[in-house]
């Protein structure tokens, strides 16, 4: 049985009864999209035809972040599961499968950092870096041809508008930012997210790397349930979301999360960024990140408001 959710759907609609059943599974989704409210029977027909795909590989498929059709796989995986979306916290199952570490990066990575020492050491305008690891780790990305290009495009995109009263383009912003932590190869995007500083410069420049005026702030912060019900609306954010809340959720153990699951916490919280729930460092003077949304006026929802802001401000695996 094909793991990828495209190959797996090709393989349901050349079958007549897992074609009937897929069909019916794509009126479910349909109508939670259209926000229908479904009666006890429709919920029952739902529900049974999930379980009528048994052990097939459309029920247990997966996605890769980094696939072409990446929107088409995951539409597919949520038709087949959209029961699981009935309320928060229930996105527990990520759609991604969980990526190979790829060594190779790692490889081109040291490669050009011991490029960018002989450049110090000779005493050329990249001196001194080693005192601001953020600026470091960009004058190595703009080595690689790909992380340049792609870091430059997300970069113009999301400060047009920046210098008037235009606003920028949110969305597209968004797009540029998925493109670049996708398709550059961690070992770059993580060292600029990530890179350690001692003082205020260096941090100023990591909680820019996302250009927060135009992916993460508002004029005034929004409701976190806004950000939640317009990332549920949106089969990337829903996906990065339960990829997040499978990856980072703290466990029992001494520092409060799964030693093995560190590395795939980071890379799922690095998946939140180009969402509507982009997260972000919230000064230039700590590692602290959060949401930029607020639990003010969240009436009888408050609880629910505290727990999506909590799992950035306050989760342990992060």
């Amino acid at each position: 049985p094909s793991s990828d959710c495209v190959m797996a759907e090709q393989l349901c609609l050349s079958d007549s009864t897992c074609n009937a059943t897929y069909r019916t599974l794509e009126n479910c989704a349909l109508a939670k999209t259209r926000l229908l409210s479904l009666d006890h029977d429709s919920r029952v027909r739902c529900l049974n035809a999930e379980l009528d795909l048994g052990n097939s590989s459309l029920l247990h498929c997966k996605c890769h972040r980094r696939m072409k059709r990446q929107e088409h796989c995951l539409r597919i995986f949520w038709t087949v599961h959209s029961s699981m979306t009935d309320g928060y916290l229930n996105l527990e199952t990520s759609p991604y499968e969980n990526s190979a570490n790829e060594e190779h990066w790692k490889t081109d990575y040291n490669k050009l950092a011991a490029l960018v020492s002989g450049m110090n050491c000779n005493g050329s305008q990249l001196a001194g870096d080693a005192t601001n690891p953020c600026l470091r780790a960009t004058h190595i990305c703009n080595l690689s041809k790909k992380c340049f290009r792609l870091r430059t495009d997300y970069a113009s995109i999301c400060t047009k508008g920046a210098a008037s009263e235009d606003v920028c383009d949110r969305r597209k912003c968004h797009r540029g930012l998925r493109n670049f932590f996708e398709k550059v190869p961690e070992d770059f995007t993580k060292r600029i997210l990530f890179c350690p500083c001692q003082d205020e410069f260096c941090g100023e420049r990591r909680r820019k790397t996302i250009v927060p005026d135009c992916s993460f702030q508002y004029n005034t912060k929004p409701n976190c349930l806004w950000l939640l019900d317009s990332c549920l609306e949106d089969h990337i954010c829903k996906s990065r979301l339960a990829d997040f809340q499978q990856n980072c959720q703290p466990v029992m153990s001494p520092d409060g999360c799964s030693l093995h699951n560190h590395a795939a916490c980071l890379q799922a919280y690095m998946g939140m960024i180009g969402t509507p729930m982009t997260p972000n460092y919230v000064s230039n003077s700590s590692v602290e990140v959060s949401l930029w949304c607020t639990c003010e006026n969240s009436g009888n929802q408050k609880e629910k408001c505290d727990q999506i802001l909590g799992m950035f401000e306050s989760n342990k695996c992060l």
